[in-house]
């Protein structure tokens, strides 16, 4: 029997995988004081010789802002790398996700009138390579050129160069009229969902595992509108139109859901489709924040996929396991990093946390 194009790719992988943070780590990093503690911690980790690189020019949570993206690309550069030839394109196609996050930052900050390097600084990018690039895309410089766009349409014009321009270019007359970002930024999410999930289409018969990937991540962001709108009275024809379609939550439900008196009344109905949900039901109470609704879906979703990817270690499935923990990082080090700067009490900060629970 031919051996698997994927046991090189898992050697690999496997030699890397210590690398990631460690409860213990995590305990100690939530239990820092201060942003200056939390870059000291982290100079000891993988993340040392970014933070060491950027230190002359950055500061406090900028710079540990910085060196987690460079690391974070770094670990996006050797998944791709690991991956063979059968799983290239749709390991390529997944990490646009990041072109697309740049650009709507660029997009948000032009509209917001944002400095240069304000935005710059928040680029998922590794020295003068963003993530994008490794996806065959754009580099840092165009990144910035974007950024010196003198106003929002010339960033969607200059765009086009990358592919990107036809998707916002018929959108900028109404943005003119209404100044909402979020069509924009919307419009750029459904075509990379789009483009992935046909990617994902069953080519070597391994595929079918990033396609759930991918759902369930659409998933968790159309049951998190659906709270949103509930919480703030938004209108059904509004959730409507925001609703990203390609999960295995059906549109046509939305109707249904978005008719609930309230919030817990939505996540009694959400109940049988994502049964941690309730999680979120104590905090909601006590602070009207959606935020342990977030944490409790995002948990479930990367106990069950990461679970699911780990049986199939000799496929596709394993390049994405190690992309989702490497994003699972970067998410939980950003909440730590933010928690502190904005004073949250530690177990606030704790419970936010997915990756300790996994």
């Amino acid at each position: 029997m031919a051996s698997s194009p994927y046991a090189s790719s898992l050697g690999r992988l496997k030699a890397h995988t210590p690398e990631f943070l460690n409860r213990e780590a995590y305990a100690t990093l939530t239990n820092a004081k201060d942003i200056p503690e939390i870059v000291k911690l982290l100079e000891a980790t993988l993340y040392g010789p970014e933070i060491a690189r950027a230190a002359a020019s950055y500061k406090g949570s900028e710079l540990l802002e910085i060196a987690i993206n460079r690391t974070f690309v770094q670990r996006n550069r050797l998944a791709l790398e690991s991956t063979p030839f059968a799983g290239k394109q749709v390991v390529e196609l997944y990490l646009r996700r990041w072109d697309v996050q740049n650009i709507g930052l660029i997009l948000s900050s032009k509209a917001l009138g944002r400095p240069v390097r304000e935005a710059e600084s928040f680029l998922v990018s590794v020295r003068d390579i963003p993530a994008g690039l490794f996806a065959g895309s754009m580099t840092l410089d165009d990144f910035r050129l974007l950024l010196q766009q003198p106003t929002l349409e010339a960033v969607a014009t200059h765009l086009t160069t990358y592919g990107y321009g036809g998707i916002l270019l018929p959108l900028i007359e109404a943005y003119e009229r209404s100044h909402d970002i979020f069509p924009l930024l919307q419009a750029l999410d459904r075509d990379y969902y789009e483009r992935v999930l046909e990617a994902a289409r069953f080519y070597q018969g391994d595929e079918w595992n990033v396609r759930q990937l991918l759902q369930s991540e659409i998933d968790v962001r159309n049951v998190l509108l659906l709270l949103k709108a509930r919480d703030s009275g938004v209108a059904v024809e509004e959730v409507e139109r925001r609703f990203l379609e390609g999960g295995t939550l059906a549109k046509a439900a939305v109707t249904d859901l978005a008719a609930a008196r309230s919030v817990a009344e939505l996540v009694g109905q959400l109940a049988s489709r994502f049964p941690s949900l309730a999680e979120g039901n104590a905090t909601y109470q006590a602070t009207q924040s959606l935020t342990g609704y977030e944490v409790a879906l995002q948990r479930e979703r990367a106990v069950r996929e990461l679970g699911r990817m780990r049986a199939y270690p000799l496929s596709v499935a394993m390049i994405f396991s190690y992309l989702l923990l490497a994003e699972l990082e970067r998410t939980d080090l950003r909440r730590i990093i933010y928690g502190r700067l904005y004073g949250l009490p530690t177990s606030a900060i704790v419970d936010s946390l997915v990756v300790t629970k996994l």
